[in-house]
């Protein structure tokens, strides 16, 4: 079965102000590249997975626009919140606003096929390099409530399942693969890979992360990705 993989698609239909055009001219059209290349490599029968950042909305209403458009788009969809996903509310309330081909996990597991897939936002390390504002004592508190929140997701995995997949929407460790808190966890619980995104503004197809421990790490940012999901290859 193939399975594709894409993070940050920062959708503006609803809020057209903030489309990433802005942000250089790597994002002219980047909806529109998304779904040239998603419609061209993508089928009913593939499974896709989304590691956050999904819509630019506020509020849920205006987030129905940026759903409804990934909802037409082929194959069944998993995703998670990130940290722009302000629109976000319960998981209740998500799915309900969510087209059926997409299936959205909030610190929760899902399986498809023999594949289990759990998801959760995660947030930066104190461990990370410096970033462009300061770590605070509450980036410190969210960072080890969502290390909670990412056992709770490894835990749900189903134990039967022959692959083991988890993303967040922040890296769980940095590109020189040191060793944090977060891959421990996905080490403890045999994840075979780790989805994330959040990282931008990088080379297209740099080589960073790789596997360590029996985990592989895969950025998946679209810009890094050239807004061409990726297809992955299970080990």
């Amino acid at each position: 079965m193939p399975l594709f993989a894409i993070a940050d698609l920062h959708l503006a239909i609803s809020v057209p102000e903030k489309d990433m055009g802005v942000f250089g001219p790597q994002w002219s059209g980047y909806m529109e590249k998304i779904a040239a290349s998603w419609k061209q490599e993508i089928t009913e029968e593939d499974l896709v997975l989304i590691a956050g950042d999904i819509s630019w909305a506020m509020h849920a209403e205006d987030a129905k626009k940026d759903l409804a458009w990934i909802g037409d788009l082929p194959g069944t969809k998993v995703m998670i919140r990130g940290n722009h996903d302000y629109w976000w509310g319960s998981l209740k309330k998500v799915r309900e606003l969510c087209p059926p081909s997409i299936h959205p996990l909030h610190h929760t597991a899902w399986t498809f096929q023999d594949i289990a897939i759990a998801g959760t936002r995660l947030w930066d390390s104190p461990d990370f390099p410096a970033r462009v504002v300061p770590y605070t004592e509450e980036d410190r508190k969210i960072y080890e409530r969502e290390l909670g929140r990412l056992e709770i997701a490894c835990q749900a995995l189903d134990k039967k399942a022959k692959k083991r997949i988890v993303m967040t929407h922040f890296p769980p460790l940095t590109a020189d693969l040191k060793d944090s808190p977060a891959s421990a966890i996905l080490e403890r619980y045999e994840v075979d890979i780790c989805l994330f995104g959040h990282l931008h503004n990088l080379a297209p197809h740099t080589p960073l992360f790789g596997k360590k421990n029996g985990v592989q790490y895969l950025l998946t940012s679209a810009d890094y990705l050239g807004f061409l999901p990726l297809k992955l290859s299970l080990p």
